[in-house]
């Protein structure tokens, strides 16, 4: 799909969707859920919807899953700290970071609100940092200094 932060390939295997990745990918056969991951996407960039309801085969480890699920918790338009994840789950805030970087679904499990201390950290995604941006002043986010 294309997207205001640039091309999108949305995966599925039976019933689920496996990832989100930066590019296009050719020969993909359009099924019911793809179209509605699309449409999800679709209407979260429009601005209508802060929450995703798919289906995903979220595979990492169980502190990966655990940093995911924290991430899934920040409400759009809202960030966190790598630190504040990194408390919560009583480990350093370089193994959040990595977690985060790990993320097989941008956007839809938004790493993009969990920010440095001192300023936006980085974003694995194309675009890197200026991705990370784009997708917080689309929410309307407090951006750190």
């Amino acid at each position: 799909m294309h997207s205001p932060i640039g091309d999108l390939t949305i995966s599925e295997d039976e019933g689920e969707i496996v990832s989100i990745d930066w590019g296009w990918a050719r020969d993909q056969k359009a099924t019911p859920l793809l179209k509605n991951a699309k449409r999800q996407l679709e209407d979260y960039f429009d601005g209508a919807l802060e929450t995703f309801d798919l289906p995903l085969r979220v595979e990492g480890t169980d502190f990966q899953k655990q940093v995911w699920r924290e991430m899934c918790k920040i409400p759009a338009g809202k960030t966190l700290t790598y630190g504040d994840i990194a408390k919560r789950l009583k480990v350093s805030a370089q193994a959040v970071g990595t977690a985060c970087g790990r993320n097989r679904f941008p956007v839809i499990i938004p790493c993009h609100r969990v920010v440095g201390a001192n300023g936006l950290g980085g974003y694995s995604g194309a675009g890197g940092v200026e991705t990370k941006i784009a997708l917080l002043e689309l929410e309307k986010a407090m951006m750190p200094l």
